[in-house]
């Protein structure tokens, strides 16, 4: 035998006990390793299913709810909205809250739309724009259906001039401002809203039209 033939053989056999070595000290472990890579991809795998499942299922509802709410039968779509309320997934059951408390208002069931709407701004665990958004709601239908105080007790707050829904809100308080015959006050937030550069156009719009309307009536000076 030639040395070279020697070396490489004495160096196969020496890899091969270094292989086996190292086998027999961290083969288990890598098997483990293993093993829990492809049972936790598994989970993961079965857990986005279920979930993207859920959330279809909750979807499906929640689009055949407001088929019966547009279809004119309130009735059928309050009872789907609360179905989905106590077993939807995801953000669905406080869209169904939500809507179901659309659902009251156009029924013309002012005073249940408003406890709807209020509960929703009262549950902490809703997300903060979704308790602005009903909050919102809730003060606009007290515009024509509560006193100013109703109004203007739910939206003062959002009127800061850091909230992002300033404008809809000094819009209501001064609505109901006007309505409840303090021009001076309705005059000042609707001016508020027309000297904002940063008023959607259709908000700047209806502010100009009101203070126009309230100036031309003498009063609010």
């Amino acid at each position: 035998m030639s040395d070279d033939s020697f070396i490489r053989e004495v160096n196969e056999e020496m890899r091969r006990a270094q292989a086996k070595a190292l086998w027999d000290r961290y083969g288990p472990i890598g098997i483990a390793l293993a093993l829990a890579v492809i049972l936790g991809t598994a989970a993961w795998v079965a857990w986005d299913y279920w979930t993207a499942s859920r959330a279809n299922r909750s979807g499906d509802a929640f689009s055949q709810a407001l088929s019966l709410a547009t279809d004119g039968k309130p009735d059928e779509a309050l009872a789907a909205f609360n179905e989905l309320e106590k077993g939807g997934y995801g953000a669905y059951p406080i869209l169904a809250r939500m809507r179901a408390a659309t659902v009251l208002l156009d029924k013309g069931d002012f005073q249940g739309a408003v406890s709807a709407f209020d509960a929703v701004t009262a549950d902490a665990s809703v997300p903060e724009v979704l308790r602005d958004m009903a909050k919102l709601r809730s003060g606009f239908i007290m515009v024509d259906h509560g006193s100013y105080d109703d109004v203007a007790s739910r939206l003062e707050p959002m009127t800061a001039d850091t909230h992002p829904l300033r404008f809809s809100a000094r819009e209501a308080i001064g609505l109901s401002a006007w309505k409840a015959g303090n021009a001076t006050e309705a005059l000042r937030l609707f001016e508020l809203i027309e000297n904002d550069q940063a008023a959607p156009r259709n908000a700047r719009e209806r502010a100009t039209m009101m203070a126009d309307l309230i100036r031309g009536a003498g009063s609010g000076s």
